[in-house]
């Protein structure tokens, strides 16, 4: 990931309201949610659920597929995993604090099986 790319991704996460979204739907696994039922579980208009939707799809962070008359969106890991990579990637290397302190926070988090 380049930074221009990544600056996309943090635009499209820097606002409460998608980043909630957003975290909803990575919540949901990886069969995804109706935008319907994303809307709901936000407690949000369809109008405004659509607009963060539209947003965060097109920083690569979900993918949408029609499914009848719904549109079902997914977290798009393999681009999450990029930015992630992309943030992290200098603090490892640089900082043995920092690494120290990524690698207990991640040692004790939930691995979902796959």
């Amino acid at each position: 990931m380049i930074s221009e790319d990544a600056v996309v991704n943090l635009f499209a996460l820097a606002h409460p309201g998608r980043l909630n979204v957003f975290r909803t739907i990575v919540q949901a696994g990886p069969d995804g949610m109706a935008a319907g039922k994303i809307a709901a579980s936000n407690g949000i208009p369809a109008n405004t659920a659509s607009t963060h939707l539209s947003i965060l799809t097109g920083a690569g962070l979900l993918t949408a597929y029609r499914d009848g008359r719904s549109i079902i969106y997914r977290a798009n890991f393999a681009h999450y995993a990029d930015l992630m990579g992309f943030l992290l990637e200098d603090v490892t290397e640089s900082n043995a604090e920092a690494a120290t302190s990524l690698h207990a926070y991640f040692k004790n988090r939930p691995v979902a099986k796959v």
